[in-house]
């Protein structure tokens, strides 16, 4: 990375950041990041909010969110793949030239506001229809009961079990009830009392379950307020319908709202960058990081605006420098692997190459199919063509079933033990072929297990010297020396010896040389270890160190994972194989029961074990490989760039 300044005049400061996010080359530094501002305090953000490009985007975005219900949608995987829509250069310039868009998100908000408020009314109307269907046989004008003289009305539900036990309360009062209506478990009551026991009846119904109803504000009858309210509510709903009408006819300009909302969305980017950058009254430092080897397209972006001059500067001390990883095309795609375990600092080494071959070497063993390795290269092909943007995980995804069909062949794992059963010669023939260059996990476990072991042996070997040479590299010799080089001799002096056990490779005798040139690495990792703290702290710390030797020994039982779900994943095929011939034999619907058997059964665990392949070899990297040389919490380079929510553009934009 190339630290960067670049001062414009403030006439000419807003093209320039829109050339710069064209471009997309330099990441740009605010006021409270930029070194500029910290060194010169009369410098500050002093820009103003963009608050009506603010408020246009919450429009369009509810607008967007509004003819959406009503816009016909893509389904399928299609959509998942590729779910921005793809359009030309002249047709976006079309849509953010044309001012009578912003009609159409005016209509939006009537509308969908109008839409609204008519749904309320219905929910409204709907409900205070059923409060008044229980009431409808009462033929005296609601408005009349509360014009009696002596005595008082009280209408309201009372619950059917509480029926008796009301009327014979009330009676006891001087006042009685007529039942209307019932309404679920509850009855549509008038309770008439006299006025000088209206307190007392009200103090024994608020002492029950007794629901009050009001009529003040109604006239007529029960039944002239249901006909005149059912009218409102069909009015209501024909209105709706005319609205919603509206809105379909609308959603038809959903992809120029989506244009116009990414063009402001970056429209908005721009002016609050150079809100946030520091600035005097005449000029706009622009403080920020740019790729070395991208620097001369930036020097000609610039060189293009006659009021604005770009600068090398050196980052200060102890400056958080970004980091972008960039490898060659075949490992590119284990990038997605880095990335998700975070970002290297810009003193480590970018672990992608390292851990590449060993990711999909794992992803292979796991699976252990070359027939399911198969199908996924297909659905990996398929993935790619289809997606849109960024393919490096389905670049991935197909080199890692390269590997399970390599790894499946040699092991002789075709959909389980498919070829075996269906014992065919000239597939025979073929499972034969490439057993020769492996061996039949079913006939030599341990030899898989054997295997496992041996490759998370070199695995963590590997981390090991990476992290070696990487601090060789930063002119720490005495770290790369006591803590990487000491390990990397004495694990290996004590692997030799546990050879010389078995007598097949070397000698007893040799085992002894081994044990001698181990105690030197483990001298020095007991004193030398840790540097820093008193003697008993740096011995004490020393020890430690040299006991976490078995920690080792867990780490390499890790990888024993590889064994196991390849066993899994083939011992689940062969059940799937054994379940579809016991379903050949049933009558009449035998064989389409085994299809399905096999289509279902084996689709699932081929989706189950991809999954389990893929999270246990990342674990493999993370808990295991990547302690070993790798530390991360490197910051993430993010370059002023053009940003698109909903559409692609198949050529640069260039206004």
């Amino acid at each position: 990375m190339q630290k960067i300044l670049i001062v414009s005049h403030r006439s000419e400061a807003a093209e320039l950041l829109e050339a710069l996010q064209l471009s997309g080359t330099c990441q740009i530094l605010n006021a409270d990041e930029a070194i500029v501002s910290k060194d010169s305090p009369e410098l500050s953000a002093a820009g103003k909010r963009p608050k009506d490009i603010e408020d246009l985007l919450n429009r369009l975005t509810r607008s967007i969110s509004f003819l959406k219900q009503y816009a016909e949608s893509e389904k399928g995987i299609a959509s998942i793949l590729a779910p921005r829509k793809v359009i030309n250069q002249p047709d976006y310039n079309e849509v953010v030239a044309n001012s009578q868009i912003f009609k159409i998100i005016d209509k939006c908000g009537l509308t969908e506001t109008k839409i609204e408020q008519l749904k309320s009314q219905i929910e409204d109307l709907v409900a205070k229809l059923g409060h008044l269907q229980p009431w409808i046989s009462l033929a005296t004008p609601v408005e009349e009961l509360g014009r009696l003289q002596r005595t008082t009305c009280l209408t309201g539900l009372i619950p059917a079990q509480q029926l008796g036990q009301v009327t014979q309360q009330i009676a006891e009062l001087g006042g009685a009830i007529q039942q209307m209506g019932s309404d679920d478990n509850k009855y549509a009551c008038l309770v008439i009392c006299l006025n000088e026991t209206l307190g007392p009846t009200r103090k024994l119904l608020r002492s029950l379950e007794f629901e009050p109803i009001d009529f003040e504000s109604a006239t007529g009858t029960v039944a002239d307020i249901i006909e005149q309210d059912k009218k409102k509510l069909n009015q209501a709903r024909s209105e709706l319908d005319s609205q919603n009408a509206l809105a379909e006819s609308l959603s038809e300009n959903l992809l120029k709202l989506q244009i116009l909302h990414d063009h402001y969305v970056n429209l908005l980017d721009r002016d609050q960058t150079k809100a946030a950058a520091p600035a005097t009254e005449c000029t706009v430092p622009l403080e920020g990081w740019v790729r070395k080897k991208d620097y001369g397209r930036l020097e000609k972006t610039v060189s293009r605006f006659g009021a604005s001059a770009l600068s090398r500067i050196e980052p200060a001390k102890d400056e958080d420098i970004p980091v972008e990883i960039e490898n060659k095309s075949y490992v590119r795609p284990f990038e997605v692997i880095t990335r998700l375990y975070g970002m290297p600092r810009h003193i480590e080494v970018d672990p992608t190459i390292f851990l590449a071959p060993f990711f999909a070497l794992f992803f292979g063993l796991c699976l252990t199919d070359a027939g399911y390795g198969l199908i996924m290269v297909a659905l990996a092909v398929y993935f790619i063509r289809k997606t849109q943007g960024d393919k490096k995980f389905g670049y991935m995804f197909l080199i890692c079933s390269v590997l399970t069909v390599i790894c499946g062949a040699i092991l002789g794992g075709w959909f389980g033990d498919a070829i075996q059963l269906l014992n065919i010669p000239w597939l025979n023939a073929i499972r034969a072929f490439f057993l020769r260059f492996g061996f039949d996990p079913s006939a030599n476990p341990m030899v898989f297990f054997a295997v496992a072991l041996i490759i998370g042996y070199i695995q963590l070997m590997f981390g090991i010297t990476v992290a070696f040479f990487s601090k060789l590299s930063r002119k720490d010799v005495a770290s790369a020396v006591c803590d990487h080089l000491t390990w990397l001799i004495m694990l290996n002096c004590l692997a030799a010896y546990g050879f010389t056990t078995t007598g097949k490779f070397l000698t007893p005798e040799h085992g002894h040389i081994f044990l001698k040139i181990a105690a030197v690495p483990a001298a020095t990792i007991f004193l030398f270890s840790h540097r820093e703290g008193g003697i008993v702290a740096r011995l004490g710390m020393g020890f430690y160190n040299l006991a976490s030797t078995m920690f080792y020994i867990g780490d390499i039982l890790s990888y024993v994972r590889l064994m196991a779900l390849g066993m899994v994943t083939a011992g689940f095929a062969a059940a799937i194989n054994q379940m579809a011939m016991m379903a050949w034999d049933i009558k009449f619907v035998g064989p389409v029961v085994a299809i399905a058997v096999l289509i279902a059964l084996h689709s699932f665990n081929l989706a189950i074990s991809a999954l389990g392949s893929f999270v246990h070899s990342l674990r493999l990297q993370y808990v295991e490989f990547f302690p070993k040389f790798f530390e991360g919490g490197g910051k993430l380079f993010v370059p002023f760039s053009r940003q698109y929510k909903y559409i692609y553009i198949n050529n640069k934009i260039e206004e």
